[in-house]
């Protein structure tokens, strides 16, 4: 046990720290990712690389690595490397060690609610970049860049120069130093990620695209540029004008790697700290990234979960995650997507084709883009399936990739969905009352609620609207979870009922619910209805149920037409005996009358 306390005394692990100077000089525990170097170097065809990879997953860190072995400074830091993987690479490595002016910017601190509050941030950003060179710049300018660069150290810069900073700081070090300088840009996209969530995507991205188009694009002062971030912005495309950047996601075997902790990288943490038996259980809840074909763990988490004491399996990544955009696309797409939700919650996977250039204006239109942001976002996993033909199309089988980003789905998809209740005057406990109650007047009003206030024109007009409508009662049946096992188009009886709710309790209710919606020019409302519960009598539907000992059975017709909803249970009695008696006494009156007309024409002749 002494020994046990010792090696985990052993491990000291930097919570908090983002800096690799400080983490090495501070003796933490620091895994090895210095052939992010050796990588680098190799690639020297990329002026500009872009390597997008989830939140905490070590892109600061390695930014700053990359800041420290190639700066030019008086200080000498091999002391930082020496026991590196880059240190045993050679010396061609070590050639360009300290050997270039370094621009090193982060716009991770960016994000606001408004375009001005985010452009303050930015220039903020912009002022500390040149502070950094102040002294290396001093009196080897001319007048005239001598005055644009102090403006944009005090802050008095106009938009127009803060656009072409980037540019003019690279000519001016490339002049003062003799050799052309290496950018470093950590989270280029955050700002553009709070403008497309608060309403200032244009402006913002008007503002990026000028930025860095300036400042990489066709430059000829600058070295190199290692851009990190969530995504890769398309269409409105801040890259659009780059000269061939090497783009490199999540789904490349290029530097697959470098971010995030491998199986034996884990490994030699455990054994180092004496804590072997705690493999399978951070197998389970943090693996199951899939980077270029190497399986990665999430690396806040290891390190959260190794730093703590009472060693509690939590959702440690999930709790440092700004998710306004997942949340509002999701909350969106809801109902649209929740069968695949529901799909990948059950353990299953998907088959999708992914973008590695997120469009930022599609994200509301297109359900199908959502798939890729939540992939690089962390949220899922992407495993490359080979083409049937060499020309097709890449396609991955997405899943959750492990215990703990299941929470998100599980808990904050069903919160998100009762907001949007909320939001429309409903109650999802009111709904679900009165469902399993088979109060037909309170289950049609909060469900119309519901489909008033969700659903737009766009998404219920389509050629197969019962599929939309099928995803959202789904969606919505799932907060009857876990008390209830809701089954969507399961074998009951002769046929398959739409869904199929059984109680997991005996003295519980069951519901049998067959969806219609009216088609244009071929069935009304009332038509779709009356054909749902002609399918609820004619069909026994509810024979499982029967089987499963529930006692308490209802079966409902709903009938949709775009935000019209009624509803109908199949065990109402159906009053058609008085009807039915009129038509045949009307029919008996006509006979009747027909045979006087004709029995008194015959007297007559």
């Amino acid at each position: 046990m002494l020994l046990r306390e010792h090696a985990m005394a052993a491990l000291r692990i930097p919570i908090g720290t983002a800096d690799f100077r400080e983490l090495r000089e501070g003796n933490f525990e620091f895994v090895d990712k210095s052939h992010l170097i050796t990588e680098l170097i190799d690639r020297d065809n990329y002026t500009v690389v872009l390597l997008p990879r989830p939140r905490r997953f070590g892109k600061t860190i390695n930014l700053t690595m990359l800041k420290w072995f190639f700066e030019k400074r008086d200080e000498n830091l091999w002391h930082l490397f020496e026991d590196l993987h880059v240190a045993r690479a050679g010396d061609a490595y070590r050639a360009h060690f300290q050997q270039y002016p370094v621009i090193h910017i982060s716009f991770k601190g960016t994000r606001a609610q408004t375009f001005d509050g985010c452009y303050g941030k930015i220039l903020d950003v912009i002022q500390e970049m040149c502070k950094a060179h102040e002294r290396a710049l001093e009196g080897k300018l001319d007048a005239s860049d001598a005055s644009k660069f102090r403006a944009l150290v005090d802050g008095s810069a106009d938009q127009v120069l803060c656009e072409l900073s980037l540019q003019k700081l690279t000519r001016w070090l490339h002049e003062a130093h003799g050799k052309r300088p290496i950018v470093l840009i950590d989270e280029y996209d955050a700002a553009i990620h709070a403008g497309y969530t608060y309403g200032y995507y244009d402006k913002v991205i008007g503002f990026f695209r000028s930025f860095l188009e300036a400042g990489l694009k066709d430059n000829t002062h600058l070295g190199r540029a290692v851009m990190t971030g969530i995504l890769r912005v398309a269409k409105e495309s801040i890259f659009s004008g780059l000269n061939n950047p090497g783009v490199f996601t999540l789904l490349e075997s290029e530097f697959n790697t470098c971010f995030g902790f491998t199986e034996p990288e884990l490994q030699g943490l455990l054994q180092k700290g004496g804590m072997e038996e705690y493999s399978e259980l951070l197998r389970a809840y943090y693996n199951g990234y899939d980077f270029g074909g190497v399986a990665i763990y999430n690396p806040w988490s290891i390190l959260e979960f190794l730093s703590r004491q009472d060693k509690r399996l939590l959702p440690y990544w999930l709790n440092t995650s700004e998710n306004a955009l997942i949340k509002h696309l999701l909350q969106h797409h809801a109902f649209a997507v929740e069968k695949e939700i529901r799909e990948l919650l059950e353990g299953g996977a998907i088959d999708k084709q992914l973008d590695n250039s997120v469009v930022f204006s599609a994200l509301e239109t297109n359900k199908d883009a959502l798939w890729s942001l939540l992939v690089f976002s962390g949220y899922l996993k992407a495993s490359f399936m080979k083409p049937a033909y060499a020309l097709e199309a890449p396609r991955h089988l997405l899943s959750i990739p492990n215990r703990e980003v299941a929470e998100v789905y599980r808990s904050t998809f069903q919160m998100w969905l009762d907001k949007g209740l909320q939001a429309a005057g409903g109650n999802i406990d009111a709904l679900t009352s009165a469902l399993l109650k088979g109060d037909i007047e309170d289950f049609q009003d909060e469900l119309h609620k519901l489909v008033a206030f969700l659903p737009s024109y766009h998404d219920v007009r389509g050629a197969k609207p019962e599929q939309f409508y099928h995803g959202l009662m789904i969606g919505l049946l799932a907060a009857l979870e876990p008390d209830y096992e809701v089954r969507s188009n399961r074998e009951s009886g002769e046929g398959r009922p739409d869904v199929l709710i059984k109680p997991r309790r005996p003295g519980k209710p069951g519901v049998v619910l067959e969806l219609k919606a009216a088609k244009k020019r071929e069935r009304t409302l009332k038509q779709a209805l009356a054909e749902g519960l002609r399918q609820l009598r004619d069909n026994d539907y509810a024979a499982e149920l029967r089987a499963a000992g529930v006692e308490k059975i209802h079966r409902l017709a709903i009938a949709f037409d775009g935000k019209k909803v009624l509803v109908e249970s199949a065990d109402k009695p159906v009053k058609k005996r008085a009807a039915t008696l009129r038509k045949v006494g009307e029919t008996i009156r006509k006979v009747v009358t027909k045979t006087r007309s004709s029995a008194s024409k015959k007297s007559k002749r």
